[in-house]
């Protein structure tokens, strides 16, 4: 696996084959690379897979040069899924509907984003727990580039009800607005229970759960290693399943204080596994090994996985 690179070491990139990244900051916890390298691998593929660290000040010059070098596509992760979305030549329904871009696809220098965290999300839950995103309750903790993107993918696929909760609740107030003719239905449930934001404030948050099934964080809490958990133990219920995003660490605070109150809980490699499995067929036109890229996850993580 190649070092991360900053965007003033593209251009001295040498080899053949095809290239293909990740673009973010922080990026050293990726296990991106790690991932579609052995997918590459698998498949006979000349192309690496490179970790580029760039910050946002940085980011328009960066795709510029990527667009320029022989860079067959990238991923996009924190914080720019939503700034490249502006720096891109076209958007896929994903990315439009979605409103981040997660995966870049360079089509001979016309730039097409694309936003898989929301499907491989989908079937990271199924996976997890044996369960369909349209038939849950969801509280959704974070509204930025992930929270968004997820919330909107609950969104699409009908589900049952949606709670967000932001730190800023005018972020998540502006988002149930756009969202709310997606919950406008003939469901028992009218919209104005289906959907709603909530306040960052426990003794609110710990009312709701009573009628949530999944908890997903898409906030960076917990990466640290003095993070606390973003929601404490003592509010947690043994009938929830709880996701929390992150993957590095495997078990984050958020998930140790799930086991703690009983519920089922999962991190985020699921969701790494299935959005790049997602990518890797946008960028190569093969179908994912999925069961390589698992186990090369497994390998680099090694979490109960």
């Amino acid at each position: 696996m190649d070092k991360i690179i900053s965007p003033e070491s593209l251009g001295n990139l040498t080899g053949s084959g095809a290239l293909y990244g990740v673009i973010g900051l922080p990026i050293q916890h990726s296990l991106s690379p790690i991932m579609h390298a052995a997918a590459f691998k698998r498949c006979a593929l000349d192309a690496r897979y490179i970790a580029v660290a760039v910050p946002p000040e940085q980011l328009a010059l960066t795709v510029t040069r990527l667009r320029s070098l022989p860079f067959a596509g990238w991923n996009v992760t924190l914080p720019h899924k939503l700034a490249i979305a502006g720096l891109v030549d076209e958007l896929a329904d994903s990315a439009k509907n979605l409103g981040a871009v997660n995966t870049v696809l360079n089509d001979s220098g016309k730039l097409v984003g694309f936003n898989t965290d929301g499907e491989g999300w989908v079937r990271a839950v199924r996976e997890e727990f044996s369960l369909d995103v349209r038939d849950l309750r969801i509280m959704i903790l974070g509204v930025g580039g992930a929270g968004g993107a997820l919330a909107r993918q609950a969104a699409l696929e009908r589900c049952e009800k949606l709670v967000l909760v932001n730190r800023t609740e005018s972020k998540a107030r502006e988002l149930v607005s756009q969202l709310a003719p997606w919950f406008d239905s003939q469901k028992l449930l009218g919209a104005d229970v289906r959907l709603k934001a909530v306040p960052w404030d426990e003794a609110l948050i710990a009312k709701e759960l009573d009628q949530i099934d999944l908890v997903v964080n898409t906030t960076s809490v917990g990466m640290k290693a003095g993070d606390a958990a973003v929601l404490p133990a003592r509010i947690l219920q043994p009938h929830l399943c709880v996701y929390d995003a992150i993957y590095r660490p495997a078990k984050s605070k958020l998930l140790s204080a799930a086991e703690e109150a009983g519920a089922r809980a999962a991190n985020g490699l699921g969701m790494l596994l299935h959005q790049g499995a997602l990518a890797f067929e946008i960028w190569t036109g093969q179908t994912a090994p999925l069961t390589v890229m698992r186990s090369a996850l497994r390998t680099a993580a090694n979490p109960k996985f």
